[in-house]
């Protein structure tokens, strides 16, 4: 008996120390916190606790943003932004979620890291969806779709057809919405399961709910019900089990609806999912719906003190409006309009604080720029004499440098003019060669350096204001520039006229010269919202001049920018030709080439044209491609109609091994 006591005791302490919780982690954090604190440990905190308890979710993102920002890791900044973003939108605070997505795809883009960049674009769209801007969603969409395909990322392009399946899905243009919905479920048999294997089930579910086509529906929603039994895929579960009630809803079964509602909202409960719960409880009161109004408030009003609870002001908005609509229905008109108002009342503060914060930040970045703007106008103040002088001897030694060119350039053709007496053809083509030179000088030089020398009588007139005197500077410093360049071709240019083409194959790849030469030219093309794509090969291997190749690429991107008109593209793409070439092509949708000028664009007779923006050219920069490629034992040609772009196409030898160990010899 007294052994029986004891045991009986002991049983009954044990039960009891369990129930006080020491036996139970109610509150167990999804993730041990004594692991290394570093970007990827605070992204699973986020995911973790992003439904169980979101306000944590948010501290560790704030707390992964400044690691991030110590450390100086973009990409690791970018992650937790993407983060901070997803937090926001559960909340409902969608201006917000907005300009962390647009901060981490600004960074995605620096980076050039193209599949963060397509993610992000994602949640963009997702931010419009949920607003009801299905058209702007798709352009998001569509956008991600673009990027995925350009890096050939299977899962991004089964993502983007999948989101734009819910934005037609929105529109409800469900056929079009099937289309890029079947195009995702094709790419995911080829893929390794994942949660959106399960998004497509359910979009599959609901398309053909509001299709009437019932039995495909649950085949659908019932598939991807199995495939989500685990604990670590119950969120989706839990959406799917509502979504299946939904279709017995239709068909008219209201009582295998709500019991399949009753196990769904046990299931978010078990998880502290508050998203999921509100949806079902959401989802109880339109089953119960006017039908049953006392019951569908009392679903109603445990779903508002659960949005109030986690401060989703956006969910507690229309759940008062609901509640409004209800209580109208019942003839309760004093109550109807009291929850009206609250809801009106909601929606003004919650949007005014979103809008107030939106003016403080502006504001803010108009002090900011003013001050830097007065900080830039005393360092010009401060420096401007001496700036000035050093403009007057630049443009000066610029001047002694062309006459000294022309002179020996004059020098040079009458010499050649003498030896080639007898060539009447050769004469005619060195004529010309100099009338272009001439030609050159006086339009692309003598105009900027008189423009020059103008703006330099109106600096040194005390009358007029720092403003316009930055002003004048700003185009002192263009002109010469320009000037310069164009200086630079001339000499190039020259040089290969007297000394003929310097050449040194060797095998290269031309994907990082191509990358370079893209990176370069991006502030221009972004400054007309120009897309320039990438799609050539990293495999591709020359053998010719790099040097060379790298002027013939510049050109051919630079004149493409140059021609396109703002919002427009450019593409440059490789193609092998069996074993021993390989074909490039530079293409535009720029303001194409008359067909006249199209036999003679390779010549010195070819006369150079403004850009779509007047940006200036010489002409000689496709002379020069042309020798340099011919001088590589490769081609060049040009395919172009007027308004619908160009395509210029060149040829190269590819590499092999005997044409290395020959040029070794």
């Amino acid at each position: 008996m007294v052994i029986v006591f004891f045991r009986l005791v002991s049983f009954f302490i044990l039960v009891l120390f369990c129930s006080s919780g020491f036996c139970k982690q109610r509150d167990k954090p999804p993730y041990q916190t004594d692991q290394k604190q570093d970007i990827r440990y605070y992204e699973k905190l986020v995911k973790g606790y992003r439904y169980y308890k979101p306000d944590s979710a948010l501290f560790f993102a704030q707390k992964g943003i400044v690691l991030a920002q110590k450390e100086r890791d973009s990409t690791g900044l970018a992650l937790m932004l993407n983060q901070l973003g997803m937090i926001e939108d559960n909340f409902g605070k969608f201006i917000s979620s907005r300009r962390e997505y647009l901060r981490a795809k600004g960074i995605y883009k620096a980076l050039n890291n193209k599949k963060g960049e397509a993610a992000v674009t994602i949640r963009l769209g997702v931010v419009e969806l949920r607003k009801g801007n299905y058209d702007r969603a798709i352009g998001y969409f569509l956008e991600a779709l673009q990027l995925s395909e350009a890096i050939h990322d299977k899962a991004g392009v089964m993502e983007a057809n999948l989101t734009l399946a819910e934005g037609y899905l929105g529109q409800k243009e469900y056929q079009t919405a099937l289309k890029y919905l079947k195009s995702a479920e094709r790419l995911d048999k080829k893929l390794p399961f994942s949660s959106l294997s399960l998004n497509i089930c359910n979009n599959f579910g609901i398309i053909y709910r509001e299709l009437s086509q019932f039995k495909l529906a649950k085949a659908y929603i019932e598939k991807g019900i199995h495939l989500s039994d685990k604990p670590e895929l119950w969120g989706l579960h839990i959406t799917l089990l509502n979504n299946l009630a939904s279709v017995y809803a239709e068909q008219g079964f209201k009582d295998k609806s709500i019991r399949l509602l009753f196990a769904a909202l046990q299931k978010s409960r078990d998880i502290q999912n508050y998203i999921r719960e509100l949806q079902t409880l959401t989802a109880l009161a339109d089953v119960f719906g006017k039908d049953q109004p006392g019951k569908s408030l009392f679903y109603l009003k445990q779903a508002l003190k659960l949005a109030r609870e986690k401060g989703a002001h956006k969910q507690e908005i229309d759940l008062l409006q609901a509640m409004g609509n209800l209580h109208k229905h019942m003839g309760n008109y004093r109550q109807a309009l009291q929850l009206k108002e609250l809801s009106y009342a909601l929606a003004d503060s919650f949007y005014y604080n979103d809008m107030s914060q939106q003016i403080s930040n502006l504001q803010a970045e108009y002090e900011l720029s003013k001050s830097k703007e007065r900080v830039q106008e005393l360092r010009y103040q401060n420096k401007q004499q001496g700036f000035e002088r050093k403009i007057i001897l630049s443009v000066t030694a610029c001047i002694i440098l062309v006459l000294i060119i022309v002179a020996w350039f004059y020098l040079r053709t009458k010499k050649l003019n003498n030896l080639l007496n007898k060539a009447n053809t050769s004469l005619k083509e060195s004529n010309t060669v100099k009338d272009k030179f001439f030609s050159i000088l006086a339009h692309d030089l003598r105009l900027p350096i008189a423009s020059v020398i103008n703006l330099l009588y109106i600096i040194d007139d005390e009358d007029i204001s720092p403003e316009e005197r930055h002003e004048i500077i700003n185009k002192l410093i263009v002109n010469c520039n320009a000037s310069l360049s164009t200086l630079n071709q001339l000499l190039k240019w020259g040089e290969m006229q007297i000394k003929g083409i310097r050449l040194n194959p060797v095998p290269f790849r031309p994907g990082e010269i191509i990358e370079r030469n893209i990176n370069l030219l991006s502030a221009a093309a972004e400054e007309k919202a120009i897309s320039v794509i990438n799609m050539t090969g990293g495999s591709v291997q020359l053998f010719s001049d790099p040097d060379h190749f790298d002027f013939v690429i510049r050109n051919l991107l630079s004149n493409a920018v140059k021609f396109t008109h703002d919002g427009g593209s450019v593409i440059i793409q490789s193609e092998a030709l069996g074993k021993k070439m390989v074909k490039f092509t530079v293409k535009d949708s720029g303001v194409g080439i008359e067909a006249e000028r199209i036999p003679g664009i390779f010549e010195i007779s070819n006369m150079s044209t403004q850009g779509t923006n007047n940006e200036k050219g010489t002409s000689l920069g496709l002379i020069m491609c042309k020798d340099f490629i011919e001088a590589n034992k490769g081609s060049i040609e040009v395919k172009s109609e007027i308004g619908k772009g160009s395509e210029f196409i060149f040829i190269l030898r590819a590499f092999e091994e005997g044409q290395f160990r020959a040029s070794l010899n």
